[in-house]
Formats: C-alpha cells, structure tokens, sequence
C-alpha cells in the first residue's frame, strides 16, 4: 500500500503533538520538515546534522516511512538513535496511537556501536522537562 507523504505528514504532526513535543519543534516539521532529535542529557530538541539526515533519509527510502523524530539515547549496550515514523500502512497507525498513551513505540534503532545490529522494536518513551523525548527501556 502506499500512504501520500501529506497522510503520513499529517499523521506525525498528530503524533509529535500526543508526545507533547516542544510546540516550535512541531511547527518547523511542518513548515520547513526539520526532523530534531531529542537529546541527552536534559532531552531538549536539536537538529540533525548532516550524517543523521543521510542515515534518517536511506531509512525512509529503504522502508517508504517517515521519520518525524529521533530520540538519541546512550545505553549499556552502546549509543542509539531511536527514530519515530509513520509507516506506509495505516492499518498500523491505530496501534501506534495505543502505544504512545501507553508511552511506548515501535521504532528502528540505530546502533551507532554496531550498525549490523541496528532494528526495528518497541521502547519506552518519556516526555523530558525540556519538552523533548527520552528512552526508558
């Protein structure tokens, strides 16, 4: 199936807003499609730089998804990058919902340690007090 960019750009804007990321980083997704990340250590949202915007750009590519978010987490198993996105089936996107009330997410991580071991899988997702995102599991 194939979702319009415009679905899937309305469909994170929804999401992004659920999370209760910061207001102004909502707004630059949907003028300008900035994609932030939230990171640490306080969670606040920063742009991506050049090489998080080609490994976030082959992503969409490869998975016809749109990432609207990153959460860049260090853990005991190496540094991560976390992408939110809106998948190519909107069948999914209810699910989606049901988990960020939840406050989890099935996302693809990747492994900045061992790239090989990149994925996609479910983690838990906090609001920070810079109204950004952070990992919990």
């Amino acid at each position: 199936m194939t979702v319009t960019i415009e679905d899937k750009k309305k469909e994170a804007i929804e999401r992004m807003k659920k999370w209760g990321i910061f207001p102004d980083t909502i707004k630059q997704f949907e003028n300008d499609n900035l994609v932030s990340e939230s990171a640490p250590p306080v969670g606040a949202c920063f742009w991506l730089n050049d090489e998080q915007k080609a490994r976030v750009k082959s992503f969409e590519e490869q998975n016809n998804a749109l990432v609207y978010h990153v959460i860049h987490s260090y853990t005991t198993i190496g540094e991560m990058e976390c992408y939110l996105y809106v998948s190519d089936y909107p069948e999914e996107w209810e699910m989606d919902h049901a988990g960020i009330e939840h406050g989890e997410q099935l996302c693809y991580v990747y492994n900045h340690d061992m790239p090989d071991c990149s994925e996609f899988g479910s983690i838990g997702i906090a609001l920070t007090p810079a109204a950004g995102l952070r990992r919990t599991w």
